[in-house]
């Protein structure tokens, strides 16, 4: 690709989109040239960009010569359109979750090997120090054998959340909490610690019951395919404002603990001959006004990217992993109640 700026088009411009087309342009390496959405400008907010804009994807993508196109449109039409843009040979960024069900991610795995393009995966909770000091405490083995994993995920999501007119709570275009919500420490816990089995799930949904097609709450427990056992705890359900998510580690030679509301500080470190040492700030939460989202790393994603495919380096989170976290989503939904089709 030579070293020519990377073209990029976005199609979906809400909070999430619009964060890419931010990340886009702040990168020296990176070209936005067009952006794509069912709204105008001016519903969107963004009439500062004065690149070409579409209210339909197949147009932007006959009319427009560009390398990646991200897609930051609702769940549950990520495959759909991730699909597009592998068909019209771009290479594909993915808002998490990949798709909403397995078989979809593996349509999408198989389209691009086909074509030979990469599917970069968005799961920024990696980036997180925390996160990458953990990895490495495992990559060591500084904590033994694993016993036990917690996460919990506590969350406020209400009516300021969840708009009347919008797709978030819908079934078809959401898919559920752990999908739109929690996929990010879904995915830390698979890149942790592997695959789980023996899966045993238990749903409610509490206060949502006008505004959300599924549960809002959960509580999950299940065996590691590797050894240990572990455990998801999750809410929507809290009042007012975020709580907490955190990841418990107990192991055989130490217990650490990652918390704070959106998995960003170490809480607890007490390992055998070990010293921590002192990590990085986290990059503060995501913030959408009235509520808040998790940590604002997706400056990483497009760094990754472009690692990638000017310098070949490895993605950071590639197509099959995005496809494993949608896959254990689906085994533990098996069970939930309020899942009927």
């Amino acid at each position: 690709m030579n070293n020519k700026p990377i073209k990029f088009a976005v199609i979906g411009a809400g909070h999430i989109g619009k964060r890419h087309c931010e990340m886009i342009e702040r990168n020296d390496d990176c070209q936005l040239v067009a952006i794509c959405d069912t709204r105008t400008k001016e519903e969107l907010g963004i009439e500062n960009y004065t690149v070409p804009f579409y209210n339909n994807p197949e147009e932007m993508l006959s009319k427009e010569d560009f390398d990646i196109l991200c897609v930051a449109t609702p769940n549950g039409l990520h495959a759909e359109h991730a699909l597009m843009g592998l068909k019209a040979y771009k290479h594909v960024v993915v808002e998490k979750p990949m798709a909403l069900t397995k078989a979809d991610c593996e349509r999408i795995i198989f389209r691009a090997m086909q074509v030979g393009k990469h599917v970069f995966c968005v799961m920024q909770n990696r980036y997180s120090p925390p996160s990458q000091w953990i990895k490495e405490l495992l990559q060591e083995k500084r904590l033994g054998e694993i016993f036990m994993v917690q996460i919990n995920c506590y969350w406020n999501r209400d009516e300021r959340y969840y708009k009347k007119a919008g797709w978030k709570g819908k079934r078809d275009l959401d898919g559920g909490t752990l999908f739109t919500q929690f996929s990010h420490f879904l995915d830390i816990m698979y890149w942790l610690f592997g695959d789980i089995k023996d899966i045993q799930s238990k749903f409610n949904n509490f206060n949502h019951p006008n505004t959300i097609e599924f549960e809002d709450s959960g509580f999950v427990n299940f065996n590691f395919v590797d050894g240990g056992m572990g455990s998801i705890n999750y809410s929507t359900s809290l009042w007012e404002s975020n709580f907490e998510s955190s990841l418990t580690v107990i192991g055989e030679k130490g217990t650490v603990k990652i918390g704070g509301q959106y998995m960003n500080e170490v809480e607890l470190c007490n390992i055998e001959g070990y010293q921590m040492p002192e990590l990085p700030p986290a990059n503060p939460a995501n913030d959408y006004g009235q509520y808040k989202g998790s940590a604002a790393n997706h400056n990483y994603i497009f760094e990754n990217v472009v690692d990638v495919l000017l310098y070949g380096k490895p993605a950071t989170t590639n197509a099959l992993e995005g496809m494993k976290v949608v896959d254990i989503i689906e085994r533990i939904y098996e069970q939930n109640p309020h899942r009927e089709k």
